[in-house]
């Protein structure tokens, strides 16, 4: 399984490229603090604070604190967007299809809730800050087409033409995700049962 610690560039690099092999290595080692601090709380002094590296040298290869941030994401998106391809391939079933997808949410929901949440504060913000939102939307969409090649497998396997667009199929996951994870957060477990409840009706609704 690929992970963030596997985008970390290699020795040899000159030049512009050296340059910015060094912002992803920053970003990378960087991005668990990103995550526990949350937006509000992060500045770069505060991030050097809680990391291995001195603000003078986060400052030298980021702006700012939301240059660090949106490569950060960046970079935990590379690895997420391809999360569910391998149960896409593997599925031989629309119901495998649906029992794994399932199964997988909720673990990474558990496993990287730290780094959803940076994810979903990054993107609330976007209606606060302009200079990011095109990075968000490009990730958006990169995550509305990962959701897309699970449902359209799913279509394939049931034998039936797709009824939803991949926009309202991404809403629709999105929203369930969403709503999971602040439960989880919230420890609520009843909720993140009802969660789990909500992600079968979903996959009954698209066959509606």
């Amino acid at each position: 399984m690929t992970t963030v610690a596997d985008n970390t560039p290699r020795a040899g690099l000159r030049g512009p490229d050296k340059f910015e092999a060094r912002r992803i290595e920053l970003a990378t080692a960087t991005l668990l603090t990103l995550a526990e601090l949350g937006y509000a709380r992060t500045s770069l002094r505060e991030i050097a604070q809680n990391s291995a590296f001195s603000h003078g040298v986060l400052h030298y290869y980021f702006s700012d604190k939301l240059d660090l941030i949106a490569q950060a994401v960046r970079i935990y998106e590379d690895v997420c967007v391809t999360r569910y391809d391998e149960v896409v391939a593997a599925a031989s079933t629309a119901q495998e299809l649906r029992d794994e997808f399932a199964a997988m949410f909720f673990a990474t929901l558990e496993s990287d809730s730290a780094l959803h949440r940076l994810w979903y504060d990054l993107r609330n913000q976007t209606l606060f800050e302009s200079s990011f939102r095109e990075d968000v939307r490009e990730i958006e969409s990169r995550r509305e087409e990962m959701t897309w090649r699970v449902v359209t497998r799913f279509y394939e396997l049931s034998g039936v033409t797709p009824r939803f667009s991949s926009h309202m199929a991404y809403v629709v996951i999105d929203g369930i995700f969403q709503r999971a994870l602040m439960s989880l957060l919230s420890d609520g477990d009843d909720q993140l049962t009802s969660s789990r409840d909500q992600l079968a009706e979903a996959f009954d609704l698209f066959l509606r």
